[in-house]
C-alpha cells in the first residue's frame, strides 16, 4: 500500500490563496499521475486536477483558472496553488496516485 500526505490546509478569506503540498517516498512517485480531489460535508468526492509524471495538467472548470497543480519529482511532492478561492472551495482536499489509498486529507476553509 502507498499512501500520500497532505498538508497545507488552513483557513483563508475569500479571494484570498493557499497553497498544498502532496508527498510521498519512493522513486515509483516520479512515474505516476497523481491527483487531487476535495469532498465537503456531505457532500461526493470531486476530481478537480492530475499531473502526469511528464508535467501535463487537467482540471476540473470548477478550478481551472483559479488553481495551479505542479510537481517535484525530486522532492517527491506534487503542489496545488489555490488563488482566489471562494466559499465553495471550503472542502477536505486529497491527494491520489493510481496505487495509493486514500489518506486523512487537509482541510480548507474559505471564509470571512
Amino acid at each position: 500500500q502507498v499512501q500520500l500526505v497532505e498538508s497545507g490546509g488552513g483557513l483563508v478569506q475569500p479571494g484570498g490563496s493557499l497553497s498544498l503540498s502532496c508527498t510521498a517516498s519512493g522513486s515509483i512517485f516520479s512515474r505516476n499521475v497523481v491527483a487531487w480531489y476535495r469532498q465537503a460535508p456531505g457532500k461526493q468526492r470531486d476530481w478537480i486536477a492530475s499531473i502526469t509524471s511528464a508535467g501535463s495538467t487537467e482540471y476540473a472548470m470548477s478550478v481551472k483558472g483559479r488553481f495551479t497543480i505542479s510537481r517535484d519529482n525530486a522532492k517527491n511532492t506534487v503542489y496545488l496553488q489555490m488563488n482566489s478561492l471562494k466559499p465553495e472551495d471550503t472542502a477536505n482536499y486529497y491527494c491520489k496516485m493510481p496505487i495509493s489509498d486514500w489518506g486523512q486529507g487537509t482541510q480548507v476553509t474559505v471564509s470571512s
